[in-house]
């Protein structure tokens, strides 16, 4: 493991038992879609093509699973 990882690894035995506070919200933009479709080659229409996603139930775009999680 590098030490980078080992450090973060000792920081986060630290913490084990504790409550953490949520972070900061974040406006998910297209651009940042696009971006995780990229990363993760997820092109789905659903998520990366507003025109065709009109078309949907939800009215447009949506944003992938684990890039809400993230």
């Amino acid at each position: 493991m590098s030490e980078a990882a080992e450090a973060a690894h000792a920081k986060f035995q630290t913490l084990i038992g504790q409550e953490s506070e949520p972070g900061e919200w974040i406006q998910v933009t297209q651009e940042m879609i696009n971006q995780f479709a990229d990363v993760t080659m997820d092109h789905q229409f659903i998520h990366v093509d507003p025109e065709a996603a009109k078309n949907t139930p939800f009215g447009g775009t949506i944003a992938h699973g684990f890039l809400t999680l993230s």
